[in-house]
């Protein structure tokens, strides 16, 4: 038997890294789904979560995600396109279904309006850490679906506008923002 903490999202990644390094009894245990409540279904009565991660009472709502980035630098200043760099993954919607989805990566030290108000909305919580496609995983395991999406274009700043201390210059010309909403019907 194999015990996790509550709210452990990386089942998938626990069994391939177990699978990798060849512990075939503990690879088998994470196979199987271990709900810890009974299997959310959508209308078409197939679950959806991933291996027992069941989220709320699967209601409808919306969420944007977003985040400010820039793209890393390497040697001698050049630009790894490759790479994005973010600084704060940020999550807006209402309290509950935020709480709901993200659990405790969400930070919700930012919100002025910090109380017990489940149905209010909120534009200031973020992420407690910096990988956006866990952040899109989570939504899709809950039922979300990505509905639209925008972003802003790199911009340079004016030639006459001094740079602040410590902020580098040629990355800050790669600064971009982009957001995504998600929706459950």
């Amino acid at each position: 038997m194999v015990t996790l903490p509550e709210h452990f999202m990386e089942h998938r990644l626990l069994r391939m890294e177990a699978e990798y390094y060849g512990l075939d009894d503990l690879a088998k245990a994470l196979i199987s789904p271990m709900p810890r409540s009974p299997i959310l279904t959508n209308n078409n009565g197939s679950s959806h979560g991933g291996y027992g991660i069941v989220k709320g009472t699967g209601g409808p709502g919306y969420i944007t995600v977003g985040y400010r980035g820039s793209f890393a630098f390497g040697r001698d200043g050049l630009a790894d396109v490759k790479f994005r760099k973010l600084t704060k993954i940020l999550v807006s919607g209402r309290v509950a279904l935020c709480r709901e989805i993200f659990g405790d990566t969400l930070n919700e030290s930012r919100d002025p309006d910090h109380c017990d108000d489940d149905n209010r909305y909120t534009a200031r919580f973020f992420l407690k850490h910096l990988c956006l496609e866990q952040a899109f995983d989570f939504l899709q395991e809950s039922g979300f679906r990505m509905v639209g999406s925008c972003g802003s274009g790199t911009s340079s700043t004016p030639a006459n506008e001094p740079v602040k201390p410590g902020i580098d210059a040629e990355e800050t010309r790669w600064n971009h923002y982009n957001e995504f909403v998600f929706c459950r019907p």
